[in-house]
């Protein structure tokens, strides 16, 4: 998905990782990421050496924020470098959405259903991450990135590339009432634009039950955010139905690994 950035963008690097390849073992088999799901911390620490050192950076140069399922957002700078690299408690606290312009630091996320969002100002050399889950998709992060980007680097929303990575489908996300309450106060902000359908949006079904399409909400907020329907790439892996590729919460029923999304500009 991302490989014509990585042939257009010299120095950039960003992506997402699958399941396999790593250390883990069963429910964590095999390339776990993440600390917080149970697994033993030295396997996660040895499957992000093996991504960082794959992708030409470096253990210290992993930075993370312990995520909440918020909006919150943290620009980081130098000294925070390798934060959250070796453990939880070190990552940047409270924060779903990391930027910065600083070559050298290679921002992660991690996922097991949730939606992965990438940024790249090539004009401005910044890079943002932000993890998405129906939580995040409502509280309008992908929005608050590209804010963040022209408040603290002077970006122009026009020249923002954004990508959307593999996460549960429409197919698979079934969601209740309570969900929807929020999605449909969010949705009042798009009603009339000739861009925006519900039926992007959700598929009702009975019982106060539907059906959500994560990714094509948060291009929604991308696009009015300023972003050109043009600049934003968008997967259609889906998490659940591919769960041979890919961790996800939902399909092995709540205890399992989780992929890396990553997101850097590499030092020259």
């Amino acid at each position: 998905m991302l490989e014509p950035w990585m042939n257009r963008y010299h120095g950039l690097s960003a992506g997402f990782t699958g399941r396999d390849g790593g250390v883990g073992e069963a429910p964590y088999h095999t390339l776990n990421c993440a600390f917080h799901v149970g697994d033993r911390p030295e396997d996660v620490i040895a499957n992000r050496e093996r991504v960082a050192s794959e992708l030409g950076f470096t253990l210290a140069d992993w930075t993370c924020g312990e995520q909440v399922h918020s909006a919150n957002i943290a620009v980081i700078g130098e000294h925070q470098r390798g934060a959250g690299s070796l453990d939880r408690e070190s990552g940047i606290q409270d924060t779903d959405g990391l930027l910065t312009d600083v070559p050298g630091v290679m921002l992660t996320s991690f996922y097991a259903d949730c939606v992965p969002l990438f940024f790249y100002d090539p004009v401005h050399q910044a890079v943002g991450l932000a993890h998405a889950g129906w939580k995040g998709t409502v509280a309008g992060i992908a929005g608050s990135m590209v804010e963040r980007m022209l408040e603290t680097f002077g970006s122009r929303s026009e020249d923002i590339v954004a990508a959307i990575g593999p996460s549960i489908g429409t197919c698979c996300y079934e969601v209740d009432e309570k969900v929807m309450a929020h999605v449909h106060d969010l949705e009042k902000h798009f009603l009339g634009n000739e861009q925006y359908s519900p039926s992007d949006w959700y598929i009702a079904k009975d019982g106060g039950k539907s059906m959500l399409n994560l990714k094509e909400m948060n291009r929604h907020i991308m696009i009015k955010a300023g972003i050109l329907p043009t600049h934003i790439e968008c997967t259609s892996w889906c998490t659940s139905c591919r769960n041979d590729l890919f961790f996800s919460y939902r399909k092995d029923g709540g205890t399992t690994g989780r992929m890396a999304s990553w997101i850097g500009l590499k030092e020259r």
